[in-house]
């Protein structure tokens, strides 16, 4: 494995109230010099829940997506606050978008967007022996919630309205823990 590169020296460049864009100067094992930039979160973490409402059915949400201009279905997630647990993050997310709460709830798995220059990973958690329970949340509309096979999974890859990348993981994660082929 190749060893890793020295940092030189990071530098904050730009600020958001959910992101931070760094310059990182670094020095390679062969003594190239590169600065990078990247960005950060500045918040606790992130889950992506898969809400089993049975043994073959999740339960997907569709979500105004301003990045693509659409409505996006794909699985419930959010950002975790001060002083929770990644399971109790998730399982008060999905009370916020879906409606329902869960009794058993299992980290399977993390997700990174775009290793090269971010430094947000998202947690995946898979969520059953769901029961009915409504927080309210921080959406602008309330999300409509659509259930979805797991055997079906290969439907979702052809829509036009499913892209985002770390819901299609984390189902095909889920669907493999389930299926007794994967184990975190």
């Amino acid at each position: 494995m190749s060893t890793l590169p020295h940092i030189l020296a990071t530098r904050s460049v730009q600020s958001s109230r959910f992101l931070h864009v760094e310059q990182v100067d670094l020095e390679f094992a062969n003594g190239v010099r590169r600065t990078y930039e990247r960005l950060g979160g500045t918040y606790f973490g992130a889950a992506i829940i898969v809400p089993m409402m049975d043994a073959e059915t999740v339960l997907l949400v569709r979500e105004y997506g301003v990045g693509v201009q659409r409505y996006e279905l794909g699985l419930p997630k959010g950002r975790l606050e001060q002083g929770e647990t990644i399971c109790e993050g998730a399982n008060r997310e999905l009370k916020e978008e879906v409606g329902y709460g869960a009794k058993q709830l299992l980290l399977i798995g993390k997700l990174s967007l775009s290793p090269a220059y971010m430094t947000h990973m998202t947690h995946v958690v898979l969520a059953q022996d769901l029961f009915a329970e409504r927080l309210p949340g921080d959406e602008p509309e309330e999300l409509e919630v659509v259930p979805w096979k797991l055997n079906r999974l290969h439907d979702l890859l052809g829509r036009e309205d499913v892209s985002e990348g770390r819901s299609l993981a984390a189902l095909f994660m889920a669907r493999e823990y389930l299926s007794g082929r994967y184990q975190p």
